[in-house]
Parts: structure tokens; sequence; C-alpha cells
């Protein structure tokens, strides 16, 4: 039975979860595709949609992408195919995905006799969580996939016979394979192994409550044609995703070998670091109340596997360098999970809450300041707004548009991959000679490369903080 303090809170709890979610929708639809890695996965969806080329992933027309699987990609082109080609249809599913979480783990939450609200709360008020609720990428289907399979192995081991929760583990798996390969395998079975270790008799019930002989044909049925029909295409992708991808990005700092840009080099263990900063308040509160509890974690079957799910994979990327704050995201189901189990014990749930909700405020205010006061345009990473800038300055909206060195990806998204590069002062003459006007491109980081009398051929025509475009006099 719920204590008198969550019922006062049950309010501010169920009007958080629907206002916030309301307000990512609406960060969904109006906040333009960012480079480099949204705009990126956005333009490959779309030119699959373009080309109805379902198997091979294209960087650019003709170029093969090779580093992630296709599911995300799949989610967005299709959503394409149903809402047409803006920055809503390319976040949605993965907005979608979030949200069936928060259903799924609220529906858990509520036969334990809490509020159903509570796990959306704790999710959408944690940073990564909440920025991840609709944004382009591969790490929203992994998240998923993660937690449908630790839900459902747990699901399956605290039942008395076979469920449909032991089928949908493997289905799980296979898409976990479509979402991110075989580090699937990675963040899931080695928790789940060491929570077994804590009890020997759980590996009897693993395999008397495991369908393993048809989940692993699930599993290969879902996963296997996809990689046999993309090296069949693209010789060459199983060996640099399966080794470059899965080995050489996370032992070789600064990886040299990434075919899309480079290996993000950190210090050692900054994996803590992002967690504890993306997962605030709710991983101190965990944290903190580990510690106290320390002596009958292990006694404690279901926060024994929480605590493994959370701990692994920190653990796993310690030594690595090339990480991303993403790579905490497949943590936040294991954090929710702990607080909702400890909720009742916590005194002070108004400050709690209060303190969760810092953080979403902040992007409100951020968001409507700049919204309002029309400098969104300034300062968003994306060349959406200067593209749409040209073109109300020209009636003629075939003008060519050349980038200098690379192309940005959300600029190949918002030209629907018409965008040109120009990567030498050669092709650059070449280009002026024609005495046609044309867009010109240049990040501003970049400008002093290009020698001062191509600039007198050419009048600024639109610039944000870190790019300008020009046009031919």
């Amino acid at each position: 039975m719920l204590s008198e303090k969550l019922k006062n809170n049950s309010f501010v709890l169920s009007i958080s979860v629907i206002l916030i979610a309301i307000f990512r929708l609406l960060l969904t639809a109006t906040i333009p595709l960012l480079d480099k890695t949204e705009a990126r996965y956005a333009e490959i969806a779309r030119i699959m949609q373009e080309t109805n080329q379902w198997v091979s992933l294209q960087i650019d027309y003709g170029i093969p992408f090779w580093a992630k699987p296709p599911l995300s990609t799949w989610l967005s082109a299709a959503s394409f195919t149903a809402f047409g080609i803006n920055e809503f249809a390319s976040r949605f599913p993965s907005f979608l995905l979030s949200i069936l979480l928060i259903v799924i783990a609220g529906k858990m939450a509520k036969k334990s006799g809490t509020s159903f609200y509570l796990p959306g709360f704790i999710l959408l008020t944690m940073p990564e969580f909440l920025i991840h609720t609709g944004v382009v990428s591969t790490d929203t289907t992994l998240e998923f996939c993660v937690a449908i399979m630790m839900i459902s192995f747990w699901q399956t081991m605290k039942s008395e016979t076979k469920t449909y929760w032991n089928y949908l583990f493997f289905v799980a798996l296979g898409f976990g394979f479509l979402a991110k390969g075989p580090l699937i395998i990675v963040l899931t079975f080695p928790p789940l192994f060491l929570w077994c270790c804590l009890d020997i008799k759980r590996f009897r019930d693993l395999f008397s409550k495991f369908s393993i002989i048809i989940g692993i044909l699930i599993t290969a049925i879902i996963a296997i044609p996809w990689y046999y029909f993309a090296e069949k295409e693209t010789p060459g992708f199983l060996d640099y995703f399966i080794v470059g991808e899965h080995y050489k990005r996370f032992i070789e700092p600064g990886w040299k070998g990434d075919l899309y840009g480079s290996g993000h080099s950190q210090p050692k263990g900054m994996i803590w670091a992002f967690i504890f900063v993306f997962g605030l308040p709710w991983i101190q509160i965990v944290f903190y109340k580990l510690w106290k509890t320390r002596k009958t974690i292990l006694k404690n079957s279901w926060i024994s596997f929480l605590v493994l799910w959370l701990l692994w994979t920190p653990l796993f990327f310690t030594l690595s360098k090339n990480i991303l704050h993403t790579y905490m995201l497949p943590v936040a189901f294991p954090i929710m999970f702990l607080i909702v189990y400890w909720w009742e014990d916590f005194t002070k749930k108004k400050l709690i809450i209060r303190i969760a909700l810092i953080f979403p405020a902040i992007v409100f205010i951020a968001y409507f300041g700049l919204f309002a006061s029309g400098k969104l345009d300034q300062y968003m990473n994306s060349d959406k707004y200067l593209l749409e800038n040209i073109k109300i300055k020209t009636e003629n909206k075939e003008i060519p548009l050349y980038y200098w060195k690379d192309k940005n990806y959300s600029g190949q998204f918002y030209t629907n991959g018409k965008s040109k590069v120009v990567k030498t002062e050669v092709q650059l003459d070449s280009i002026l000679t024609l005495n046609k006007k044309i867009f010109f491109v240049i990040p501003t980081k970049d400008k002093k490369e290009i020698p001062e009398q191509y600039f007198e051929k050419m009048n600024l025509a639109t610039s944000n903080y870190k790019t300008s475009i020009f046009v031919t006099k």
C-alpha cells in the first residue's frame, strides 16, 4: 500500500511525466538535425528511403556505411515513408521506443505497488535518457534491446513455468544484433552469468525455464540474414564491423581505422564521469543507498541483479579510451529500478523531485529563451537555418551548393543529397571560372586556408557561430 507521502506526490509525478514527454516530442519536431552524429544517421536513413536500398547502408550515394547495423536506420527510413522527410520523422522511432520502455517499467512498478508514473519521472529527468528520448542514433535501439533482454530474463527466472518472456529474451537478442551488433552479448551475458553464480541453483532454473535451442533459432532467424546479405553486397563489411568496430575501436586509443570519422579518445575510466554527470541526480542517490545497504546487497536477488546490470557496463568500458557519454545509456534502467525499489524508504521525496526537475527545467528555459529571442538558428550545430536563409535571399532554388573540404551531414540532409565538395584550390579555381553563381560553405575554423583573392569574388550570404555561406558575385 502506498504511503501518504507518495500519494501526495503522485499528482506531481504524473503531470511532470506528461509535460516532459510532450515537451520532448516538441523538440523532435522543432530542433534541426545536429551535426555530426544525429544528422549523419538521418541522412543514411534518407538515402535508404530514397534509393529503396534496405540491405547495405550508405553514408553517401554509392558509399557503404559499415560502422553500424541497420535497425535504427530501418526505423527512421520507414518513418520517412510514413511522415515525409523531416526531423520529426527521423526521430519519432527513437521517441516511441523510449516511451514504450517507460510504459513497460511503469506497469512493472504498478504491480509492485508503486506509482505507474515514478519510473517515467526518474528516466525523463535523467539527462542521458531525456536527451535520447528522440535522437537519431543506434544507442536508443541498443538500450531498448538490452532493457527487454534483462527484464525478460528476470521475469523468466522468477516464473514457475516457461512463459512468453522466455522467447522475448531471444527476440530482443536477435534485434540487439541488428541494433549494435555483438555488443548486445557483451553488455548482457556477463552480468547475467555473474548473477547466476551467486546461487548455483539458478543455472538449473535457467536450463529448465529457457527454451535454449528454439531461442537460438529465433535469434539466428532474426539476425543472420542481414549479416549474410550485407557481406554479399559489400565484401569486407564483416571484417571491418566485427574486428574494427568491436575490438580495435575500444582497444586502440584514437583508432586510426575509422572510415567515417575518428576515434573519440578519452582518459581511461571516463565512463564513470559520464555516468555521474548524465545520470544526475539518481546515480548519486543509488550509490549512497548501495553503500548504506552494502552488507545485504547479495542477499536480495532483485537488488543484486540490478547492481550487476548497473556496474558491468562501466566496468567493461573503464579501460577503453574510445568512448562517448552515450555508452552509459544501457544503465539508465537499473538506476531507475533501484530508485523505484527504495522509493518508500526515502523521507525527503519532495526535495528529490525538485532536484530531479532541475535539468528538464534548464532545457525548457534554454529552448524557449532561444526560440523567443530568434537566436535559435545562431546556436544550433546544424546548417538547416543557413540553407533556409539562402533560399529566402534568392529566387533560384537550384543554385549549386559547395562545401569546402567536407560536407556537413546536416547539409547533405537538408539539400536532399545535392550538395557537393571542393577539396582543393585547383577545384575552386575551376568552379569559379565557370562564371556561374554558386554558394560556397566554409567552416569558420577553415577560412584561413582560403586565399583572400577568392573572397574578393564572393559576398557573404549568411552565417552562424561556426559556418559561413558565400555567394559568387
